[in-house]
């Protein structure tokens, strides 16, 4: 096990009703203009905007608002809110909505204050030492972006999609209401377990000994996605089913489960390529790369990937042939994914195979990706290939 520090300052308010307290949140940090960041209309069809507003002017906090947020969210978007934040002296940016959201309002709040093009910290390296804080209210459980130091923005040029992480990204606080996740439709609650599950599998596949309580934490984690997305599917009203994912998507990406190990995440940079051209859901996405990674690295650690299937997934592993208890596992996990609606085809995804060469190189655009097996841009075209 590797030393760590481990911090996350997030505070986090769960329940019922729980965004009823947004206003009091934001007062108590001293915050007088907030930036209201959100996507499409949906907030405004149930009510959850005219909610948050009240809540917001009975705390005596004045807001602005720039909707318009979509999946990949968009840079041309950030700097619009870059811009309003500077013109409106907004001193807190409040995402309403799911990963894509409050990837979004992470960008707005570091690029505020910051004098050159908030580019440059997604894809120069650059690193943010200024920026507003960032309260969020989760309408998904998907991609742990609530209380993650992570920030995914996609430029329209070139169609680059980058990631920039840093401790300055964690919000301030996050309001977890899983009542506000009901009414999703069945494939972004089915997307959204994927990518939580994915977020998971990036950390378990590492090449860290003696990890072993970790390993245990993010199997029981994945244990209860898989069990409790086919009935938040087929229940949609299923509190409990709601609040278990939810939680699952906060504990899975908030950094307590890579302490002590280093993940691998070369699949999510795959992915991230995908999503960039077709602009498909992330958690989708993953479901068609994720299997693909596995059947081109099982064989740098073998018995990792037996002990993953037989602890997780239940299978009984073959110890005169442990390969075929792998590549067993990957077709059960794919079998899931096919269960609950997702794609485990690039075809099945709506993905033309015409770019792939394109989407190779792009993922290796600062070297090549994935701790666990590094990936070169030719071991990246293997895996979109094995993706169709």
């Amino acid at each position: 096990m590797k030393d760590f520090v481990y911090e996350s300052p997030t505070k986090i308010i769960f329940g019922r009703e729980t965004e009823l307290q947004v206003g009091r949140e934001v007062a108590e940090r001293g915050a007088k203009k907030v930036l209201l960041h959100y996507g499409g209309g949906s907030i405004k069809k149930t009510g959850l905007y005219d909610r948050v507003a009240k809540s917001l002017e009975e705390a005596g906090v004045s807001f602005v608002e720039l909707g318009g947020v979509v999946p990949n969210p968009r840079l041309s978007l950030v700097y619009k809110g870059i811009e309003l934040c500077r013109n409106e002296s907004v001193d807190l940016v409040l995402a309403v909505g799911g990963g894509s959201a409050i990837d979004s309002a992470k960008a707005i709040a570091v690029g505020a204050p910051y004098e050159g093009d908030v580019w440059d910290f997604f894809d120069k390296g650059v690193m943010p030492e200024a920026g507003l804080p960032v309260g969020c209210i989760l309408t998904i459980s998907a991609t742990g972006s609530e209380t993650s130091t992570s920030s995914v923005i996609t430029k329209e040029e070139g169609w680059l999609k980058h990631a920039l992480r840093c401790e300055r990204n964690r919000p301030a606080f996050a309001i977890l209401n899983p009542e506000l996740t009901t009414t999703l439709p069945a494939y972004q609650t089915a997307a959204g377990g994927t990518d939580i599950m994915a977020h998971l599998m990036e950390r378990y596949f590492t090449n860290e000994p003696n990890v072993d309580l970790t390993d245990r934490l993010i199997e029981g984690t994945l244990q209860t996605v898989i069990k409790y997305l086919p009935i938040a599917l087929k229940d949609p009203k299923n509190y409990d089913a709601r609040a278990e994912l939810m939680w699952a998507s906060t504990i899975a990406h908030n950094g307590i489960l890579d302490t002590g190990r280093i993940g691998d995440w070369a699949s999510h940079r795959i992915e991230h390529e995908i999503g960039a051209i077709y602009d498909v859901a992330h958690g989708a996405g993953l479901a068609v790369v994720f299997p693909a990674w596995m059947k081109a690295v099982y064989s740098h650690d073998v018995a990792r990937f037996v002990r993953f299937f037989h602890r997780v997934w239940g299978l009984e592993p073959d110890f005169w042939n442990p390969e075929k208890t792998v590549l067993d596992g990957i077709a059960v996990m794919e079998n899931y994914f096919s269960s609950i609606g997702m794609p485990v085809t690039l075809e099945e995804l709506g993905v033309p195979d015409d770019r792939l060469e394109e989407m190779a190189e792009k993922s290796n655009w600062n070297g090549p990706v994935g701790q666990f097996v590094p990936i070169t841009t030719e071991k990246a075209l293997e895996i979109l290939k094995l993706c169709r």
